[in-house]
């Protein structure tokens, strides 16, 4: 007896047939490169909990972006990794334009120019030496106000050594307005604004810290947001729509997809999803051990974090993958 056959798997029938079906594409113009600098390296260290990612020097990182952006991808976010003996209880060296993430910037912007697109990371976290996000009150508490004192001045140096979007991580309250509105009253009216604006208290940012040199201790609870909470997010990113960010971002991404999917649902502007280092360590422990398809694994999650409605993916993988889509 012969039964009918399902009309979907008819489409799964060969790779050229799936390929002309999928309705999830993976572009390397969707990736973005997470690139951490670090002041006084005469080489590139390597970071022990992301195999193959390294804290680079200077001309490290031009060579690195260089081929990165060769590459295809859509482009470039930095982090700044001062040396210990020059963090400071407000992040001094966020705004200093001698600084390491300042000094980053305007390498690749007069290498690269207008081929891709250069973003920072707008954050006093590797900065200071408390290791949170903000400065600090007689308390111990993170200041907003005075906090949001100091992006202002840290926007402005990234702007001016060439920054194209700006990262505001910290969720400190009003972020996005107070810079948009420093920014449009300096004349940097083209430099845009990507707002984490779910950014989740996640226990899988061990590895950044170490990328960073982070010297937290305790966590920051008090102003990133409870993974236990999905409505907040989006009230969160309508108050970052509202004071005008140009692209909001979901991070992490792979615990957070649904988020990411109300958010998508949602925005009027474009989507970005962070797939962190915890989860870039995990597939690469789980590959290092044999235990899954490494190659086909990294595609599969960034297929999921695009299908779950990211329009870009920052991803430590970019680089490597954005050849294999062409």
């Amino acid at each position: 007896m012969t039964y009918p056959r399902d009309r979907p798997r008819r489409l799964r029938s060969t790779p050229a047939m799936r390929r002309l079906v999928a309705e999830t594409s993976l572009e390397p113009r969707h990736l973005v490169l997470p690139m951490f600098v670090a002041d006084g390296l005469a080489e590139p260290r390597e970071i022990s909990a992301m195999p193959g990612v390294v804290q680079h020097t200077v001309e490290s990182l031009r060579k690195a972006a260089v081929a990165a952006v060769a590459a295809g991808v859509g482009g470039l976010m930095l982090f700044g990794v001062p040396r210990a003996e020059d963090k400071d209880a407000t992040g001094s060296g966020a705004v200093d334009p001698a600084g390491i993430l300042n000094r980053g910037l305007r390498v690749l912007a007069a290498e690269l120019g207008d081929a891709t697109v250069l973003m920072a990371d707008t954050c006093l976290d590797e900065f200071t030496d408390h290791g949170h996000c903000g400065v600090l009150d007689p308390s111990g508490a993170v200041d907003n106000d005075a906090t949001l004192d100091r992006y202002v001045e840290m926007a402005s140096a990234q702007a001016e050594a060439g920054a194209q979007l700006l990262g505001t991580s910290g969720m400190m309250d009003g972020q996005v307005g107070a810079i948009r509105a420093a920014l449009d009253d300096a004349g940097w009216t083209d430099t845009g604004i990507l707002a984490y604006a779910a950014k989740y208290a996640s226990a899988f940012y061990g590895p950044f810290r170490e990328a960073v040199g982070s010297s937290l201790q305790g966590d920051r609870r008090s102003y990133q947001q409870d993974p236990a909470n999905r409505r907040e997010s989006l009230r969160e990113v309508q108050l970052d729509l509202v004071e005008g960010a140009d692209i909001v971002m979901v991070k992490p991404a792979m615990g957070y997809l649904d988020v990411l999917r109300e958010v998508a649902d949602r925005s009027t502007v474009p989507v970005a999803a962070y797939q962190i280092s915890g989860e870039y360590a995990m597939i690469t422990a789980a590959a290092e051990r044999g235990w899954i398809d490494r190659d086909a694994a990294i595609v599969e999650s960034l297929i999921g974090i695009r299908r779950a409605g990211a329009d870009l993916v920052l991803s430590y993988w970019a680089a490597e993958v954005a050849p294999w889509l062409r």
